[in-house]
């Protein structure tokens, strides 16, 4: 009896491959950078971010799922191979933390800090308000911008606040609301959707139509969804919010919201961004 034929090999989705991580040791992890996820300068942050978060969710000492992350990109990333090495340093009942660092040479290009937890029932509420906008296929796609090649690595379908370099005059606000998924479609879990906390264009641009160099210095991602919730999303459209409270002095903070289409709100983010005039 001849034995069936092998299962065809399928290519990693550009996301997986532009995280994916070989083991050096304990702790220790040899990454590279992905084309498809350029920035202006360097990868895209969302990207960076993922890869670090990675490091600690793959090594067998971690404990829990994600709660929190914070980014501190210090430094350009080149493009290339990089070091990232993650340990965790207190380990408590309910949650777990660890120290993240990129290296590339004798430099660090960005630091993190992740909180896993152990979640358990208990009562639970949501104060924000779910943002009302048309489903997404009533909405156009936006098209790539060629200087930001990460944006092809994304479906972004805007209800407001989209991108338009044309308008001749400033916004009231930098507030954006956009329907948003990877492309090509993925199934969300919590590297994705730690990317897609970075999705959103720099408040400045909204609020005024002229390029300026921009740069996140620190990005914080609270994730209120665990793996069962992520899961029963699939590869659908999150629904995303984001506004600013301050542009002051070379420096902005963003707040962003993460919502899955039935009012599910699976993660929030602050950053801090430097812009220069």
């Amino acid at each position: 009896m001849n034995a069936p034929p092998p299962a065809p090999q399928l290519d990693p989705h550009p996301f997986d491959a532009a995280t994916a991580l070989e083991p050096v040791a304990e702790g220790r992890w040899r990454g590279h950078t992905s084309p498809a996820y350029a920035n202006m300068v360097g990868p895209f942050g969302g990207v960076t971010a993922a890869t670090l978060l990675g490091a600690a969710s793959r090594d067998a000492r971690r404990q829990g799922e994600p709660l929190a992350l914070t980014v501190n990109y210090a430094g350009p990333i080149a493009d290339g191979a990089f070091d990232v090495v993650a340990e965790p340093v207190r380990t408590n009942r309910s949650t777990q933390h660890w120290l993240v660092q990129l290296r590339q040479g004798d430099a660090v290009a960005a630091t993190a800090t992740a909180v896993f937890a152990t979640r358990r029932e208990t009562w639970s509420a949501v104060e924000a308000g779910f943002p009302q906008a048309p489903p997404p296929a009533s909405l156009a796609r936006m098209a790539p911008l060629e200087r930001a090649r990460w944006t092809s690595a994304y479906e972004m379908r805007f209800v407001k606040g989209a991108l338009e370099f044309e308008r001749p005059a400033a916004d009231p606000d930098a507030e954006s609301l956009l329907w948003v998924r990877d492309a090509p479609p993925r199934p969300l879990d919590f590297l994705s959707l730690a990317a897609l906390a970075d999705v959103f264009f720099p408040r400045i641009f909204v609020r005024r139509p002229t390029w300026v160099p921009i740069g996140t210095v620190s990005m914080t991602v609270y994730f209120h969804a665990d793996a069962a919730t992520l899961a029963a999303i699939g590869d659908a459209h999150l629904l995303a919010h984001a506004s600013a409270h301050r542009f002051r002095n070379g420096y902005f903070d963003q707040a962003a919201q993460l919502w899955g289409a039935d009012g599910e709100l699976l993660a929030v983010s602050h950053q801090i961004v430097y812009y220069r005039e």
